[in-house]
């Protein structure tokens, strides 16, 4: 789901497995961006031991509930204007009748409905809420995926997003790039791949030992869904007039009805494997999930400060997506890690192996050229109006 990522995410990367437990302390918000609420063991109210929180679909609905509010008072503040609807803060297209070739960016957003035909505003919420439907059913494979391949295959396997994101655009939407994208990419891609996959073994791999031919499997759905719900997003903002927190609102709007609904469905009928633990005697996972909320009350804080930075960062996501496109909005987030363990390096003295140097050259080496590149075509421009 948007998110994830965070991010912003956005919440289709599954959390990592067991790391080490942690204290609350004055670093709270950056503790909760980097250890997942459902790793954290949390003492239960009469101090007879210790559980984890398993509910990622109530952790999901939080976080989207939270994005959505975030998304909407930001449009507020930002962009409402006396006399204005919320039909039109939220970026609904109207369909009153416009002149022809009034705004050419808008596309579909500006025609008027005709007989038998929706109008924009149908038509942009049900791309919406497609989007959101992809971008839920994302998750569960990459949770089922964790669980058949070991934690350094499912980062590698992220570490060429970048891939699946261009493929889609170009499959679904038979979107073109200059011959140099695809070069750049390519590079990205094979420095973040290098990065993660020389990187020095310290004990033994989280998760299984060897990763199953499902697991690859379940993997590679995972990123072609992703890269499904990334190139529609770059689809609705060529066709329609939106803009980023608008498209958040809505997103994260739908994936807050489809995840209470997942929450909400009979623990019975839900096929086991869609079931990561044991839920007892629940009803269903929402019964589960307050349940555990009610014996061990220390995770409420956790489940409400991880969702509100995750609502957060999903500005900035949502922002940099409008205006820059799916591919750089990649870009950031795979190489956010890398720019982190480089950051470690000079802060805390850490080292990296050689192939990992040789992964970072690659990678900023092309996102430098990529850079220089624009900047020409920036000049070249300016030079041509000039003229």
């Amino acid at each position: 789901m948007p998110g994830t990522t965070y991010v912003a995410q956005t919440n289709s990367e599954p959390p990592r497995p067991n790391t080490n437990s942690y204290t609350r302390s004055s670093h709270n918000f950056n503790i909760a961006l980097r250890f997942p609420v459902t790793t954290t063991p949390y003492p239960s109210i009469d101090g007879t031991g210790s559980a984890k929180f398993r509910s990622v679909l109530l952790l999901n609905t939080t976080q989207s509930f939270l994005s959505s509010l975030s998304a909407l008072t930001f449009l507020y503040l930002t962009k409402h204007s006396p006399g204005q609807s919320i039909a039109q803060l939220v970026g609904l297209p109207s369909s009153s009748p416009h002149s022809p070739g009034a705004n050419k960016k808008a596309g579909l957003a500006l025609e008027s409905p005709s007989a038998g035909r929706p109008s924009a505003a149908t038509r942009l919420l049900r791309s919406y809420f497609l989007i959101s439907v992809v971008s839920s059913l994302a998750s569960p494979f990459g949770f089922l995926a964790l669980s058949h391949i070991s934690f350094p295959t499912l980062l590698l396997g992220k570490s060429c997003k970048l891939v699946p994101v261009m493929l889609m655009n170009v499959v679904l939407y038979r979107r073109k790039f200059p011959l140099y994208k695809y070069l750049l990419v390519g590079l990205v891609t094979l420095g973040i791949w290098a990065f993660m996959a020389f990187k020095e073994s310290k004990g033994a791999a989280k998760g299984p030992a060897t990763s199953s031919a499902l697991g690859l499997g379940l993997l590679g759905v995972n990123l072609l869904l992703d890269g499904v719900v990334n190139s529609s997003q770059d689809e609705v903002f060529s066709r329609f007039k939106i803009d980023g927190p608008q498209m958040m609102f809505f997103m994260n709007a739908f994936s807050t009805l489809i995840t209470s609904a997942c929450l909400l469905f009979p623990t019975a009928l839900t096929p086991s494997f869609l079931l990561p633990v044991a839920s007892g005697t629940s009803f269903n996972a929402l019964s589960s999930a307050l349940s555990f909320i009610g014996s061990h009350p220390a995770v409420t804080f956790d489940l409400l400060l991880f969702s509100l930075c995750g609502a957060v960062g999903q500005l900035f996501i949502f922002v940099t997506l409008s205006h820059y496109g799916s591919l750089t909005l990649v870009t950031i987030t795979v190489t956010r890690k890398m720019v982190t363990m480089l950051l470690s390096v000079f802060v805390f003295d850490h080292r990296l192996t050689n192939g990992q140097w040789a992964g970072v050259g690659l990678t900023f080496g092309a996102i430098a050229a990529e850079a220089e590149i624009k900047r020409r075509e920036t000049v070249k421009k300016r030079k041509l109006k000039q003229g």
